[in-house]
Formats: structure tokens, sequence, C-alpha cells
């Protein structure tokens, strides 16, 4: 049986579209364009898109499906480099990094949650949190108190040593959540994060990843074309073939 997840937020948040931050921004793409094939074959997956986000703030990309949501978020987590543009993380310019250190960056300052949990299966909840801090080689007693601290956060505490397998959806996400947020990333990457989900644990889920975002004061950007999940975020953007559309006016 699932075990009851975090209180959810009562009220809506109410997102803005992106525009001019005061904040220094953590990760912020600048005129980023990433091309697939030559000549006939040719697709333009991401076209010239800029965005920023600041420490503690959730951003929503939204956009259908084949808008390059999954590729814009490939770019600003290092998975893949640009065509055209730059991705900062900081004072690091993504695409000029060297394999090895992006490996370190992606290991130190970037937390992915992933759509389908991306678990290992033979490794409890408690042992899955814990791959990313002995990845860094993190002291033993501070590994145990770290992994405690972020089960009882998403609300797993009584399922430490139960492996995936044994969990539901909501549960198996939210250990993915643990372990993204584990080595205390700087930028928090999220693509569909509640995609086989239910609504209800959807909408759980988000609420919990706003809350744990501006706890651990992590730059989060989450992908998704659910309408319901954008009243959670603190800004939102759309994607549409590539590009970021512009908001109507009022």
């Amino acid at each position: 049986m699932e075990s009851p997840a975090p209180p959810a937020s009562t009220t809506p948040r109410q997102p803005t579209v992106d525009g001019p931050r005061d904040v220094a921004p953590v990760l912020r793409a600048d005129a980023v364009t990433r091309v697939f094939g030559d000549g006939a074959a040719e697709v333009v997956a991401v076209d010239g898109v800029s965005l920023e986000v600041g420490a503690g703030e959730l951003l929503v990309v939204k956009g259908r499906s084949g808008s390059g949501k999954t590729t814009l978020l490939n770019l600003l987590g290092g998975l893949d480099r640009p065509t055209s543009g730059a991705v900062h993380l900081g004072d690091l310019e993504l695409g000029d990094a060297s394999e090895s250190r992006l490996v370190e960056t992606r290991r130190k300052d970037l937390g992915f949650v992933f759509q389908t949990f991306g678990l290992i299966p033979v490794l409890s909840a408690a042992e899955n949190v814990e791959v990313p801090l002995r990845l860094l080689g993190v002291d033993p007693a501070e590994r145990d108190a770290r992994v405690a601290e972020l089960l009882d956060a998403v609300g797993l505490a009584g399922h430490a040593a139960q492996r995936p397998p044994e969990l539901s959806g909501g549960q198996q996400q939210r250990v993915g959540i643990a372990r993204a947020l584990a080595a205390r990333p700087r930028v928090l990457l999220a693509d569909e994060p509640t995609g086989q989900l239910d609504s209800m644990t959807g909408a759980a889920m988000m609420d919990l990843l706003v809350d744990l975002v501006h706890r651990e004061g992590v730059a989060a950007v989450v992908t998704t074309h659910d309408p319901l999940l954008m009243a959670r975020a603190d800004r939102v953007v759309e994607l549409h073939d590539g590009r970021v559309k512009e908001p109507d006016a009022a």
C-alpha cells in the first residue's frame, strides 16, 4: 500500500511567463539551437531558445509531444551539445566543457528525474538514493544521514529497505526525486516526471517537487504537457516546434 504523500498545498501557485528577473540565474540558455541530420533530412529540434532559472525556482517548460522539450532538457543538463548558442551553469559553458568536466559537473551540480524512474531494481530505496553520494566518495556516516533525511522528506522513511519492484509508481518516483537531490545539486532537471502517474499522484508529486526545490534552494526545470501541473510552477515557458512561444498579449 502506498504511504501517504507529504501534504500538498491547498492553493495552486500562480505561475508567470518567462521574463526579466532581478536574481542572477544559476542556469542560463542563450539562443540555443540543436539541429539533427542535414540536407533534406535536417530537423531543427530546438531553435534559438533563451531562458534562465534561479536558485529555489521551479520553471516549467510546457509543450506538446515533439515540441523539443526533451532535447532542450538534454542540452541544459550537458547530455547533448548545442549546434549553436550556449548553456551556462554558473560560469561554466557546458558546450565547451570536456567530457571529463561534464561527468564531474553532472555528478556534483546536476540532478536528473526521469519519467521511467531509472532506479536500479536490485538495490533498496535507500541504496538507490545513496548511489550519487558513493560516486562522490562521501563519508559513510554523512551518506546515511543524507539518505535518511531525503527519504523522510519524500514520505518514504518506512520503505528504505524495499526494492523498486516492491514499490508503487508514485513511491518509485519519490525515490527518484530523493536520489536526484542527494548530492545537493545546484540544478534539478525533470523530464515529464508525472507522465506515468495518475492525475492525483502526479499532482502530489509536483507539490513535493515544489516544496523540495524551495527547501533545498535548487534551480529546477521540469518539462510537461499537462496543464494541471503548471499551476504549481513559479514560471512557465511554452515550446512550439522548438521555439519559445511568446505569451498572448493581454
